[in-house]
Order: structure tokens, then C-alpha cells, then sequence
């Protein structure tokens, strides 16, 4: 009997809420947990990470199948989710634990981190330089109940806050040409 082999990327890309849905529903995913990770504090609470004082970010945790979904592909999914050009954090969302990064748990997932951002930034898309960090991941922490698959649970909110953050305008804009 075949056991299929799952695989775990770590993305942070400013509010969680907005990065489960484009990753939810692919074929080849099994699961999109919301978190923190990055900092210091175990088992950190929502309202820790917000105080800006664990030194976690907010981010996603992807358990896929690497035979149906690549790392790779979850990388080009991922550049299309935010404004990696930003250090600050992401849209209205400001802080330490709202900034984009990369964290990988092996040498293959850093080497195509390491590429996706350089082809990024020499494709002339932004005229800033990109600022998503590449890091080494670290314990991954599941976000209380309430913000797992709050897409799903909330979803007049959820599509109201991605507008008024910017975010949508955003990928609308600069990802437009790629489906």
C-alpha cells in the first residue's frame, strides 16, 4: 500500500486570514493551519504576537503532497499573496509579525526560496527591492480556534477586510497578466 509522503512550507505574509484561501482548495493540499512562528515565546497568544514583543510573524503552515503540488508552485502562489516589496508589514496591517518571510526546514526549500526571490526581483515587476526575508524556520505555533479557516466561518468579514487592507487592490494590479 502507497502511504503518500506530506510536506510542510511556512509562509508569513502579513494577516493569516488572507493567506489560507489561496492555498486551501488546491489540489495536492491536505491542510492550511494559521499561526505564528519566528519568535521566542512558546505557544504565543494572538494578543502577545500583536503586542510586538514575541518576535513571531503571523503565517501559514502547508501540509501538501510534494508528487501533485511542488514547493516551487506553493513559492509562485505565495509572491502573488503579497507586496513583497514592503518591509513594514503588509497593507494596513503594520508591525514585526505582519512583515513577509520565507522560513524553510530543509536545503532544497531554501535554495528555491533563495532562487524564486532572486528571479523576482531581476523580472523588473517592482521597482523597489524585494523584502521578504528568507529564515530559517523555527516551532510552529496553531493560531487560536477562532482564526482557522476564518475565510469559511466569517465570510462577508473576511472579504471585507482583504478589500479595505489594499490587499486585493494590490494583487489586482501587480498580478494581473498571471492567472
Amino acid at each position: 500500500m502507497n502511504e503518500k509522503k506530506f510536506e510542510k512550507a511556512v509562509f508569513a505574509g502579513g494577516c493569516f486570514w488572507c493567506m489560507v484561501k489561496p492555498f486551501d482548495q488546491e489540489p495536492g493540499i491536505e491542510k492550511v493551519v494559521s499561526g505564528y512562528t519566528g519568535g521566542t515565546v512558546e505557544n504565543p497568544t494572538y494578543r502577545e504576537v500583536c503586542s510586538e514583543t514575541t518576535g513571531h510573524y503571523e503565517a501559514v503552515e502547508i501540509t501538501y503532497d510534494p508528487e501533485v503540488y511542488s514547493y516551487s508552485r506553493l513559492l509562485d502562489v505565495y509572491w502573488q499573496q503579497i507586496d513583497p516589496t514592503d518591509p513594514g508589514g503588509q497593507f494596513f496591517d503594520r508591525g514585526q509579525s505582519y512583515q513577509t518571510a520565507i522560513f524553510y526546514y530543509n536545503d532544497e526549500q531554501k535554495e528555491l526560496a533563495e532562487d524564486s526571490k532572486k528571479q523576482l526581483q531581476e523580472s523588473g515587476r517592482f521597482n523597489k527591492p524585494i523584502a521578504t526575508k528568507i529564515l530559517p524556520g523555527k516551532e510552529f505555533y496553531p493560531a487560536e480556534d477562532y482564526h482557522q479557516d476564518y475565510y469559511k466561518k466569517n465570510p462577508d468579514r473576511y472579504e471585507s477586510y482583504r478589500v479595505g487592507s489594499g490587499r486585493d487592490a494590490f494583487i489586482r494590479n501587480n498580478w494581473r497578466d498571471i492567472k
